[in-house]
This record gives C-alpha cells, structure tokens and sequence, in this order.
C-alpha cells in the first residue's frame, strides 16, 4: 500500500471544510437575503426581526445585504407554507413566524402544508413569557374575573398564542373569554383596546416593554396571568397560568402549548437548503446574538436576548412533535370547540 495515500487522504480531508467555506461565501457574496416575517410592520416579530437583519448579514461568509419582507396571514401559516413549498431552497430566504407555527400540525392541522421537523432551524433570538392583560377600566382586573365575567380578547389569527391561549382557558378551565381575531399586529391591538373596542390581549412580556413601555409605568393595563414554563423574575407578583392545572393531564396539555414560549422568537430555512449553507448561517446566527452592537441597541429598543441555538431548537420541535396523541387529542378538542 502506498503509504502516502493515508496522508493525501488526511489533507484533503483537512481543507474540506475550508474549501465549503469558501464556496458558501462565493456563493453569498452580491446576493440579497429576504427574511420574510409572517407577522404585520410593527409587532414585536417585525421589530425583532429587523433587528436581528441589521447586524446578521456582517457575519455571513461573502456577506450579502439582507432585506426584510412581511407576509402576513393565517398565523404565519401562509408564509411558512410557501417557503416550504415553492423555496428558494438556496439559503437566500429565512423565515420569521409565530412560536406557535412549530405546533399547528398538530393542533390546527386544516391549511398546513409543511414538516415543522423537516425545516431548518437557525436558532430563537430568545425564550419568552406571554403576559395575558387587560385595560385599566376592564371589567376583569384579576384573572378570576374572567370567570364570572366576558372579557374580549384581541388577536391576531389562530396559530398565534393570542388566540389559542385564552381559547384553552375557555375549553379546558372555564374561563369567559371572547376572541376577536383580524388584527394585523400587536400595535393595532393596542389602539383597539385604547378605543374600547377590545379589553385586552396576549403578548410577549418583551413585546409589551418594547412598544408600549408607557403602560406599564402608568398602570394603564393590569396583567391577568403570566403563561410560561418557569416563572419572570420581572413578573414575580403576577400568577402562572401553569397553576391552573389541577390533573396530570390538565398540567400536560398546558405543558405542550407552553413548549413554544421556549422558542420564541424562531427564524428557519426551507427543507433542502445546501447543508453547508445552513451551517454558515447558523454560525452567522450565533455570533450575531454575542455581536455588542446587536447587544446594545437591543438593550436600547428593550428587546429581550436570550437565544437558543438551531440544534436545539431542531431539537425542541422535534421532541414536541413526538407529544402522546391523547395530549394532542385533549388539546385539540378545546381548540376545535372554540
């Protein structure tokens, strides 16, 4: 055996990963990325993902420009569906969707024409706590009474957790809640709960720091309940949703529309993105979140950092994908009797 062969072998082998990156960033250098938002202008996945567009494309290999797009529709549904069917399936298009779009197979399966498993994750700038609020003059000041009492509900679609949270409240705890749904965004529910036209609504702790920070110091909104996993630090007086579960199998179905807030802010690529690409803009993702420049003018526009990884989000999804039917079952019930 010639035993110089081993030794090529090894050196070629070693310049693999160099010459991908070279041919990733030939392939980057001019284009421009669309990172299409399934969510309106304004609401706090549009203003977090313009963010993250400004400083990403620096760490790209070849550097590209990166232009954001909003398609919004059916919560996230209309622009998770396209990308994952007509592409492009080169890495120039990144999607932005609801945390909920991971779990609408399951749970809202009519309309879904994709895999949440087979896509391609880049990674949740952070995880969240949903705050359920109400206006200053509501008739529910505290969440007990929205069970006495019909407190109207802005949303945005089905899909978004605007709308299947307080619908699972109503189904599975006996809650009054009514779901108005239409709202193109976060910010249009706010005039319409300024205008009475609405009592309240769901939203991103986050969300509500950053656009409406003024709400909170002026108490013109009472927070109901706080849904998340583990408890805010910042929301330490505010009751977990959690609580509410008095079964196994109660605290399970609230478990598995909970699992979301863990990815809450997703960006992925299309199915059958070039798995080289796919690596490179995950590393650009990465170093994106530890980027000071992003850091700081995220703390600036009070947007929360606290990013998960494409693996583990990969991860995540796939684990909740794997949920015991009769969990989905429970859940769906609810959801379909709404």
């Amino acid at each position: 055996m010639n035993k110089a062969l081993p030794a090529l072998a090894l050196l070629l082998f070693a310049g693999a990963p160099a010459q991908a990156q070279e041919d990733v960033a030939a392939f980057f250098k001019g284009k421009t990325l669309r990172l299409v938002v399934g969510i309106g202008v304004g609401s706090g996945y549009d203003i977090n993902a313009r963010l993250l567009a400004r400083y990403m494309a620096r760490h790209i290999p070849g550097e590209p420009a990166i232009i954001v797009q909003n398609q919004p529709g059916a919560g996230s549904l209309t622009m998770t569906n396209a990308l994952y069917n007509t592409g492009p399936f080169d890495g120039t298009a990144i999607g932005a969707s609801f945390n909920g779009m991971p779990t609408t197979p399951l749970l809202q399966p009519t309309g879904v024409r994709f895999d949440p498993v087979k896509l391609n994750w880049l990674g949740s700038t952070n995880r969240e706590t949903q705050a359920m609020y109400v206006w200053h003059s509501a008739p529910a000041q505290v969440l007990a009474d929205a069970r006495s009492k019909e407190i109207v509900m802005g949303a945005q679609a089905p899909g978004s957790t605007q709308f299947d949270y307080p619908v699972l409240a109503n189904h599975m705890f006996g809650f009054k809640f009514k779901v108005v749904t239409g709202y193109e965004s976060t910010p249009k529910i706010h005039l319409a709960m300024e205008s009475g036209e609405v009592h309240g609504t769901i939203a991103n702790w986050s969300t509500l720091k950053a656009i409406n920070p003024g709400w909170i110091a002026e108490k013109k909104i009472r927070i109901l309940a706080q849904w998340a996993l583990t408890k805010n630090p910042e929301l330490t007086d505010v009751p977990m949703f959690l609580d509410q579960a008095r079964t196994d199998a109660e605290r399970a179905a609230l478990e598995l529309m909970l699992a979301r807030l863990e990815y809450g802010r997703p960006f992925f690529l299309p199915p059958n993105v070039p798995p080289a690409r796919v690596e490179a803009l995950r590393r650009a993702f990465d170093a994106t979140m530890k980027d000071p420049a992003y850091l700081a003018e995220a703390d600036k526009l009070k947007i929360d950092v606290d990013p998960i990884s494409g693996a583990d989000v990969a991860a995540l999804v796939e684990r909740v994908s794997r949920t015991s039917p009769d969990t989905v079952a429970r859940v769906r019930a609810a959801m379909e009797n709404k």
